[in-house]
Parts: C-alpha cells; sequence; structure tokens
C-alpha cells in the first residue's frame, strides 16, 4: 500500500538526484524548493519513501487563475508502477484545491505524457527539448 505524506525539500534530493539527474550536468535542487508556498510530498511503501513530487506556486501566462507547476516528479525505479505517481498527484489536487488553486501545470517529459493524460493533463503548444534530458511538453490540468 501506498502512503503519500509531505515531506521536507531535503527528502525530495535523492530520488531526484537518482531519478532525474544521474549522470546529467543539470541541478536537483530547484529555485523555489524552500519558499512557504511550495509543498513536496513523498509516497511511502512500507515505511520507506518510493517517489517524490514538488508543487510550486509558478504563474505561466497561457493559463488563468491561481496556479502551481509540478517539478521533480520521481519515483525509484523498482517501484514505477506500482501508483505512487497517481497517488502523489491525486494528493496535490486535494492539497491545491483547498488553497484554491485553479491550475496545475508541469513540462512533462514525452514517455511521461500518457500517464499525465490519465490523470486528466491536457497538452498546451508543440514538444520541446531541454539539454540532457530530451523532448518535453508542457501540460496542465483546471482544478
Amino acid at each position: 500500500m501506498i502512503e503519500v505524506k509531505q515531506i521536507s525539500t531535503e527528502d525530495t534530493y535523492k530520488i531526484r538526484l537518482e531519478v532525474l539527474r544521474k549522470n546529467i550536468p543539470k541541478p536537483f535542487k530547484f529555485d523555489g524548493d524552500f519558499d512557504n508556498d511550495t509543498i513536496h510530498l513523498g509516497a511511502y511503501s512500507n515505511n520507506n519513501l518510493i517517489a517524490v513530487s514538488s508543487y510550486m506556486r509558478v504563474i505561466n501566462s497561457n493559463f488563468k487563475g491561481f496556479q502551481y507547476q509540478l517539478r521533480g516528479m520521481a519515483t525509484l525505479e523498482k517501484f514505477q508502477g506500482l501508483g505512487a505517481g497517481k497517488a502523489m498527484i491525486e494528493k496535490s489536487f486535494l492539497i491545491l484545491k483547498n488553497k484554491n488553486i485553479n491550475c496545475i501545470w508541469c513540462n512533462a517529459r514525452e514517455i511521461a505524457v500518457p500517464f499525465y493524460k490519465k490523470l486528466g493533463f491536457n497538452i498546451f503548444g508543440s514538444k520541446f527539448d531541454i539539454d540532457y534530458i530530451g523532448t518535453h511538453y508542457v501540460m496542465y490540468k483546471y482544478l
């Protein structure tokens, strides 16, 4: 069973580095990590942290209302496919709705687009590349 709870900024770093930045010269510490409005979620299996995600108050002029950007979604490889990502996103929807947030958006890796679509996200605009990481799409969902 997956349990999702809020975690500290520092708790996200090990999994971000392992899953998202291994052998990639990009930072795993993000601007906004320590902002008062930022939310970090962790998914646990048998009391072990297996996945992380961060939600930051970032405005994208393509979307209306109060917004948060999802960043740093990562699940340890041996735990992928067990529902940790879905559980964190669903928990974020509840938290953000309670904060009267209208829209959540992210820069989704191409491989993750089907995952986000299943959760009700839509693609905005054209694909784009991020150095060392690959093709991405901006995706969003109004809450």
